[in-house]
């Protein structure tokens, strides 16, 4: 059984989406042993709450330092002795300690087609309207490793959507969100879980 943390800042669809897949399934070999929010006001903690699931928050401005924050997060996931950290939203910055600690552990999705749109600032409908300035034609969401600089990991899995000419940053979000996030998140953890990802420099091998 491979024990996830999830970290979490807003609404928590994205931990919505992984828990349906474990519910109904999908996910057969995974759980969440933790949801970590940054933010006390995050919707993510009432889902939680709503399926028994252990969640807590820690905020960034409780603590002096970058690294006194990495080592509370990762107390807490020893705890709980998570072994795949995944970022469902989390728009808190991490540092080193925290990145060599769970390295290649950690899965981040992203509401755009790396390597556009994406970066430091490149966070809720900001991908999207960027997306919308450019005129490109199609957008998506990516699933990668996260390293210590933003949104520059291994790929693990991309889906694209067309955009379409009526569309605003809001309802690309929501598009993007349900028709590509919620689908390959859950799909790269389960194949984290079967042992079937395989990082050889910046590529990412799926094994079958």
């Amino acid at each position: 059984m491979l024990n996830i943390g999830v970290l979490v800042s807003g609404g928590g669809t994205n931990l919505q989406a992984i828990i349906d897949r474990i519910e109904d399934g999908y996910l057969k070999d995974c759980r969440i042993a933790i949801v970590v929010s940054s933010k006390q006001s995050a919707y993510a903690l009432e889902r939680a709450k709503k399926h028994n699931l252990p969640a807590v928050c820690i905020p960034r401005k409780e603590y002096s330092s970058l690294d006194d924050y990495d080592s509370a997060i990762i107390q807490c996931f020893e705890t709980h002795k998570v072994e795949l950290v995944v970022m469902a939203g989390f728009l808190t910055i991490l540092g080193q300690k925290f990145s060599d600690k769970y390295k290649n552990r950690i899965l981040n999705v992203h509401p755009a087609l790396i390597p556009s749109f994406c970066g430091k600032g490149y966070y809720g409908l900001t991908p999207h309207i960027k997306a919308l300035e450019y005129g490109v034609k199609v957008t998506g969401a990516t699933v990668h490793f996260v390293e210590l600089e933003a949104d520059a990991g291994p790929i693990v899995l991309q889906k694209a959507i067309e955009i379409r000419e009526d569309d605003t940053p809001e309802t690309l979000q929501k598009r993007v969100m349900e028709e590509c996030e919620h689908k390959i998140l859950p799909e790269a953890i389960k194949l984290f879980s079967e042992n079937k990802l395989v990082i050889e420099g910046r590529r990412v091998r799926i094994l079958s």
